[in-house]
């Protein structure tokens, strides 16, 4: 099992995230704390921990202008002993040696503009836990120029999994209020203009910062069922060609659950549109899959997210 640990006041622990190696050497002399405090080993670097202490800091990923990310209010990380991709967490120091927070870090990323009885967003109870770019969009300290893409997936998300109009919406207001810059009422209302079935894809490339590691949804529920198109065609898939078989293995994948465009589809994949809707054809004509499904320029068939 996996473990994820909510940064920021609520957890008062704040992180440094080194992914660049190249970067620790003068790190080090910006914050000599980081040789002793706790440390754990991540896939591509490290994580330093500090103790928050009460100190309000504004999560970054432009630490001293650099590619740091320092990890606090609206964050989250991967904590020991996950594992990911192979890679298990540990700690090379313990919590047990944590430091508080640099006054470094506290003078560089102290929130001097935020109001000072503006509580933590805390979060709510909803239906949909294993959709997991909802958690991830109610966890983060949504910056300028994400907000309205941000809450207005969420909105759609929240409607798609079960949650009223009226509760989703009562959610998407107290987040907006929680936000050092909320948006304004006009912007508010424009995340609510218009109900849209949302799909993985849309939501990848709306919003940069999802990750999809531990979403449960992906292949329905973390596995494939008996309606996905591989499963319903393995003995099939012997006989196609090379890229028959790509291209279904793509629509049974990345691209579960949705009906993208042939257009789509090619980019993916890398492909020639004209390759890609040749196989499109003769994977219909071998009755694996209805072409008219991936036949659009522009879909506008509906796809859920099931939670």
């Amino acid at each position: 099992m996996n473990i994820g640990i909510v940064t920021g006041n609520i957890s008062k622990l704040a992180v440094i995230d080194v992914d660049d190696l190249n970067l620790l050497p003068e790190l080090n002399e910006r914050l000599p704390e980081l040789k002793e405090t706790t440390r754990v080993r991540t896939r591509r670097g490290y994580h330093y921990y500090f103790s928050l202490n009460g100190e309000y800091i504004k999560s970054t990923n432009r630490l001293f202008g650099k590619r740091l990310e320092l990890k606090s209010n609206g964050n989250y990380i991967v904590a020991p002993p996950s594992i990911i991709k192979t890679h298990q967490y540990v700690y090379e120091i313990p919590l047990s040696e944590i430091l508080p927070i640099p006054k470094t870090l506290i003078k560089n990323n102290h929130c001097s503009d935020c109001p000072k009885d503006k509580k933590p967003f805390k979060m709510p109870k909803y239906h949909g836990h294993k959709v997991d770019c909802i958690r991830q969009i109610l966890n983060r300290d949504l910056r300028e120029g994400e907000r309205s893409n941000s809450l207005f997936t969420l909105y759609n998300l929240l409607i798609q999994n079960k949650n009223t109009k009226d509760y989703s919406k009562k959610i998407i207001m107290d987040k907006n209020h929680s936000l050092y810059k909320p948006l304004t009422a006009v912007d508010l209302n424009n995340v609510y203009r218009k109900n849209y079935n949302v799909g993985c894809i849309s939501v990848r490339e709306k919003l940069s910062y999802i990750e999809c590691d531990h979403c449960a949804h992906r292949f329905k529920d973390g596995k494939f069922k008996a309606s996905n198109i591989l499963i319903k065609n393995i003995r099939a898939l012997p006989e196609l060609s090379n890229t028959q078989r790509g291209i279904a293995c793509l629509l049974g994948t990345v691209f579960e659950g949705e009906y993208p465009t042939i257009n789509k589809i090619a980019l993916k994949a890398k492909m020639d549109y004209r390759t890609v809707k040749k196989a499109i054809d003769d994977l219909n004509k071998k009755g694996i899959i209805d072409k008219f499904l991936y036949n659009q320029e522009s879909t506008k068939i509906p796809v859920k997210l099931q939670g």
